[in-house]
């Protein structure tokens, strides 16, 4: 990664990029753009929508220290408030949407989504949150931007460029499983008239399946909600009886199955454990680390 920054420690990063299971591809699925030192990730595929504004944040840019270091946005892990403050103004700038219009989840991996009206702006930010156990959000209301936390868990995006409408929702494997993507694309059908078919999607940064060891419990979980014939493109064994669970691949099937077509579907080429240096990883950091967001909105 290459970019004009003050300081040395973040100098000379280069994003390791993934294929399926992990693979390392020449494949650029994930654009890296920098603004005033910070630097966030965009989906081309959905750059392509003009009315949508969209972006994941890295670590880069912000002023946290330590764990937190430097683009935390999380308000719950220890940081400085005010820190975190100035990294929302900061990536908020970069990307280009106000601050003051974010409305954030609220996320205990269920599989629950929100509809966001004008009413919600600065939920989670700067105004209490007066709901809970929010995982997935939509809107159709233009200015309002969308935000999901992240630091492993698969950020997914949703754009429906026909009703004007956007979901984003955050699926560790227990989203992943319980399908909150589907849930998701039922939700802007109920509130919006969305036709998956219409429905560009993308697959955000998050754990690869050769970073993501799982416990047999977790498959037996995934077993009973997918096809015996997925399986094997979903997880593998090993010899200490753990298991390699693909989120992405995982994440993918649950969107085909919601009817979104295969070509309006981008899958993150960007592993966040394989990249902590430059991203948030809960596995890597064994849990000290700040947090990464997804934002989403229409202009």
């Amino acid at each position: 990664m290459r970019g004009t920054r003050r300081r040395m420690d973040m100098e000379d990063i280069k994003i390791i990029r993934q294929g399926a299971a992990g693979e390392k591809t020449a494949k650029t699925v994930l654009k890296e753009n920098w603004k005033d030192e910070v630097c966030f990730l965009t989906f081309p595929a959905l750059e392509a929508c003009e009315e949508v504004i969209h972006g994941f944040s890295t670590r880069i840019g912000g002023v946290s220290k330590n764990e937190f270091s430097q683009m935390n946005l999380s308000f719950s892990r220890g940081d400085v408030k005010e820190n975190v403050l100035e990294n929302y103004r900061r990536i908020a700038a970069a990307i280009g949407f106000d601050d003051t219009h974010i409305v954030c989840s609220d996320q205990t991996h269920t599989v629950n989504v929100r509809e966001v009206t004008q009413e919600d702006l600065g939920k989670g930010y700067i105004r209490p949150r007066d709901y809970t156990d929010v995982d997935g959000l939509v809107t159709n209301i233009p200015g309002v931007i969308l935000a999901t936390f992240y630091a492993d868990c698969v950020p997914l995006y949703f754009v429906d460029p026909v009703h004007h409408a956007v979901g984003l929702s955050h699926s560790g494997w227990r989203g992943t499983v319980g399908d909150i993507a589907g849930a998701t694309v039922r939700m802007m059908t109920e509130k919006y008239g969305t036709e998956p078919a219409d429905v560009l999607a993308a697959i955000g940064p998050s754990i690869c399946q050769s970073c993501y060891e799982v416990s047999e419990d977790v498959i037996d979980q995934f077993k009973e909600a997918y096809d015996g014939s997925l399986w094997e493109r979903l997880f593998y064994a090993k010899e200490n009886g753990k298991y390699q669970l693909d989120l992405w691949e995982a994440c993918r099937q649950n969107m085909l199955r919601a009817g979104i077509l295969p070509e309006h579907i981008s899958v993150t080429d960007i592993c966040t454990c394989c990249n902590s240096d430059v991203l948030f990883s809960h596995r890597a950091s064994h849990g000290k680390r700040g947090n990464l967001a997804a934002f989403l909105g229409l202009r």
